[in-house]
């Protein structure tokens, strides 16, 4: 069970949103390489980092931040926001990324996403970000009319590495991960599916070690980790059954 820190980048510069409005964005650090060292001193295996600019605008824009988070770390950093192409996925392969995040283009263009999965297996995960059960798109900024089960089942079977499930009403806003809608799309399919949006504190930590939600890959923590409202040494210690669980 992984914890994954995330790094959203918004001008250059480390954020958090609330409910994805670019207008709430709080600047936590204006050194985003500086942010993803620390992260990995304190213990945490993988990266997660969101271009928000390049996800309302469809192409990348921070990447001279994302490049310096890759000379900054060691660990596996995987990537979201503005990837529209083939090949702009294989230009974040080749700069060193462990997989890039399929967005918009997973709603727009399908094939495009089994395409990817099959030049690049392993190395291209699938973000599903809902509002009220739908799909959005543009940086959330567009609803579809997809469900979020519908469109994770069309990429059943094509070597999707991972699916991060976004609750948008939950994101930022500390209000906790939406469990149920989480564990049931892990359940409708089986490619491994990563919580993220609204991770609050360390009963949500405790609540990922519970037996149903074992066959998720993990869940994404932010405004939480910045906050301070979770120990890293902690809820890593709880991830790995180092420390006895609390409520």
């Amino acid at each position: 069970m992984i914890l994954f820190p995330a790094i959203d980048l918004k001008d250059g510069q480390c954020v958090r949103l609330k409910h994805g409005d670019m207008a709430t964005a709080t600047i936590y650090n204006d050194d985003p390489a500086a942010q993803a060292r620390a992260f990995e001193q304190q213990g945490f295996e993988w990266l997660h980092v969101v271009d928000l600019n390049g996800a309302f605008q469809g192409q990348s824009v921070n990447s001279a931040a994302v490049g310096a988070i890759l000379k900054a770390t060691k660990n596996p950093v995987q990537l979201g926001g503005g990837i529209r192409t083939l090949a702009q996925i294989e230009d974040w392969l080749d700069r060193g990324l462990a997989r890039v995040i399929l967005g918009t283009v997973a709603v727009r263009d399908p094939d495009l996403v089994r395409q990817a999965c099959k030049a690049f297996p392993g190395k291209v995960a699938v973000g599903i970000d809902a509002k009220g059960g739908k799909v959005a798109v543009e940086g959330w900024a567009e609803a579809s009319s997809l469900g979020v089960v519908e469109l994770a089942r069309k990429f059943e079977g094509a070597g999707v590495a991972a699916i991060i499930y976004t609750d948008i009403d939950r994101d930022g806003v500390l209000t906790g991960i939406n469990w149920d809608a989480t564990i049931d799309l892990a359940d409708a399919v089986s490619i491994p599916v990563i919580a993220s949006g609204g991770l609050a504190s360390i009963a949500d930590i405790v609540r990922m070690t519970m037996p149903d939600a074992q066959k998720l890959e993990g869940a994404i923590s932010g405004r939480a980790l910045y906050d301070g409202r979770i120990d890293p040494a902690e809820a890593l210690a709880i991830l790995q059954g180092r420390a006895e669980t609390r409520t």
